[in-house]
């Protein structure tokens, strides 16, 4: 027995190192002690097997574990291992509800039927099984919070364009379930103020948004809440965008925001004192963009355009990246959002994927006009009356396209040439 226990003790510490071979080696050694029928003896060659990548053995090992109580768990998972190796999913899902079935706490199992249901956009089906893995405490009440929120928005996602307006009441339902379940969840917040304004309910719009911004801002908040009227003058849209900058303006996209409603209300001193707050932060292409417009605004020509050229070689912004060219937001695909409803469930954090795959994005930098304006201190010559400062590539007061120096004007005595010095002897 001495003999059988080192040497099962040796055949899993193989395992635990990767070395396949060395931990079959010791189950066949445990088994020929007369261990062949233990517990340990089988779970050990069932997996050093897998390991040394000799599936057909593993999963006959496997299948062979299901007819003791005791060993069935074990063997539903070492049968999903192999599926998922073999690449059959659908065995893997079969061997993953079978242990769910089995044993409440199995997380693992929880977690490959989750994955299967994210991976087939089966959002439905995914929101009861995180409402059966808060139940067995398998997922924690904030854990489950926040992929209930995530799969309410993905379930909004694909009904957003259905035809069937019942459909789409169910989006605006979902949606804002999501919302008020997690504001700071930024897509399930722009989509449930879309539906909302669609379906007239602008006030519940602007509410929505309103909390989300409090809670997390994200640009597309901000655009989203911009846009929800079109009938108002440039300081209306200035000051209802205030309120929101009021919900959070210590944040960074709460000072950006100042910054803009600064630009719309065409005021030199608030558009000045925005840009201050901004100054410490690292430059993005939409940071340079934003500088340049405040340049513009304030007759600073010159650094304007200063500013974009920087911005064409400054790194994007992954929160700016979630908004396409023609300026939606989170218009993500099936797979985008199987990441997005997995990745804010486990962290609370959002994920990028139009940054990650580097696609083009809504345009952070204005477009300026390219003709030349004369620079500040031509300005000022021009108020004083003083001789301009030559620019640095400025070859002097002479046009080249001049044939000659200018005539000297009429009465003046022309230059004497200078008489040569006599040659040294």
């Amino acid at each position: 027995r001495r003999q059988t226990a080192e040497a099962l003790s040796r055949g899993y510490l193989a395992l635990a190192a990767g070395e396949g071979p060395e931990a079959r080696r010791l189950a066949a050694k445990a088994a020929d002690l007369g261990e062949e029928n233990s517990a340990l003896t089988r779970v050990l060659a069932a997996q050093a097997a897998e390991l040394a990548g000799d599936l057909p053995t593993a999963q006959s090992a496997y299948a062979a574990m299901l007819g003791f109580p005791e060993m069935r768990l074990a063997g539903h998972r070492g049968l999903m291992k192999v599926a998922i190796a073999q690449g059959d999913t659908l065995e893997a899902v079969k061997q993953a509800g079978l242990a769910y079935n089995l044993a409440k706490t199995a997380r693992w199992a929880w977690r490959a039927l989750f994955e299967a249901k994210l991976q087939a956009g089966e959002w439905a089906e995914a929101l009861d099984l995180v409402e059966g893995g808060l139940s067995r405490k398998i997922l924690t009440p904030a854990v489950a919070e926040r992929a209930r929120a995530a799969l309410l928005a993905a379930s909004a996602a694909s009904l957003e364009t259905a035809a069937d307006p019942k459909l789409r009441d169910q989006a605006v339902d979902y949606a804002a379930r999501a919302a008020k379940l997690h504001p700071g969840f930024a897509p399930g917040a722009v989509i449930a103020a879309r539906l909302l304004a669609d379906a007239g309910k602008t006030g519940k719009a602007e509410d929505v948004l309103e909390n989300a911004f409090a809670a997390a801002p994200h640009p597309a908040l901000w655009l989203a809440y911009r846009d929800l009227r079109d009938d108002e003058t440039p300081r209306e849209r200035a000051k209802r965008l205030q309120k929101l900058v009021n919900r959070n303006r210590e944040h960074r996209e709460g000072r950006i925001l100042a910054a803009e409603v600064a630009l719309l209300a065409h005021d030199p001193v608030a558009i000045g004192a925005a840009m201050d707050t901004l100054a410490d932060e690292k430059p993005t292409a939409r940071l340079c963009g934003l500088h340049a417009r405040a340049a513009w605004a304030s007759g600073q020509s010159d650094e304007a355009r200063a500013w974009v050229a920087r911005g064409s070689a400054a790194p994007q912004e992954p929160d700016w990246s979630d908004l396409d060219p023609e300026g939606r937001a989170f218009a993500y695909g099936q797979s985008d959002w199987t990441r997005l409803v997995s990745t804010f469930a486990e962290t609370g954090e959002l994920v990028h994927p139009r940054y990650e795959r580097r696609e083009r994005v809504l345009s952070d930098l204005p477009e300026l006009p390219a003709r030349y304006e004369i620079s500040a201190p031509f300005v000022s010559a021009a108020e004083t009356g003083a001789l301009p400062a030559y620019l640095p590539d400025d070859p002097g007061f002479y046009d080249d396209a001049l044939a000659g120096p200018p005539e000297p004007e009429p009465g003046s005595q022309p230059a004497q040439p200078r008489p040569r010095a006599p040659a040294r002897r």
